[in-house]
């Protein structure tokens, strides 16, 4: 989802973990910038404005305008990002040059309303199997995410990825029939537990690459 936010950057001369060091005593972080068919660019940014961006509720799919100092100003998207597994602050990020005429591959989050049937009325569970479906889509129709009504689900009954409303330029990618959430019955559960089976996780947060190394241009864009 594209917004009118500007983080300013600075192009940077020198790398390796010294200057990330120094970077940090100042509170930046190194980053590279590249895609577009341009050269990538070794930029100094503020992790605090990006860390805001990735917990704002477009999250990673944010499109903002990058300002690096005396080079370039493009919209770009935060593709990859390495967080300090103590401190949990921004050691490095990667960020996209966003063609805004092409189409990009996102993860949207699905969210659900209402209290199903099938649990209120037949005792059922609702079981979530993922949070989010893959589409293609123009930068400027990525959604914050997906809201489905399942008040009327009744046991055995389930809401996929083909379910959910697309528009605009979107298409989905994820399989059709992939399960976002069902309502099983107790037996069922029952059953589940048995086999020591559980619901896939949903994916909680990018991994971020080497420092220096930024992720192939493919990425987001195909």
């Amino acid at each position: 989802m594209r917004k009118d936010i500007t983080v300013v950057a600075e192009a940077r001369e020198t790398r390796g973990k010294n200057e990330a060091r120094r970077l940090r005593v100042k509170a930046m972080s190194p980053a590279v910038l590249y895609g577009s068919g341009k050269d990538p660019v070794a930029i100094s940014v503020s992790p605090k404005e990006l860390m805001k961006i990735l917990h704002s509720s477009s999250g990673h799919n944010t499109i903002f305008n990058l300002d690096v100092q005396g080079v370039e100003n493009t919209p770009v998207m935060i593709v990859d990002w390495q967080l300090d597994p103590v401190k949990s602050n921004m050691l490095h990020a990667d960020l996209l040059r966003i063609d805004l005429s092409k189409k990009l591959v996102v993860k949207v989050a699905v969210h659900t309303t209402g209290d199903p049937q099938g649990v209120k009325l037949q005792g059922g569970s609702l079981e979530v199997v993922t949070r989010e479906i893959e589409i293609e889509c123009l930068p400027d129709d990525i959604p914050e995410h997906f809201t489905e009504e399942i008040q009327q689900m009744m046991v055995g009954q389930a809401l996929r990825a083909g379910d959910v409303k697309l528009g605009g330029s979107m298409r989905l990618l994820s399989p059709a029939d992939q399960v976002i959430v069902h309502v099983v019955g107790k037996a069922a559960e029952e059953a589940t537990t048995a086999d020591g089976d559980k619901p896939a996780e949903p994916e909680v947060i990018k991994k971020g690459k080497k420092e220096e190394e930024p992720a192939a241009d493919t990425k987001k864009k195909k």
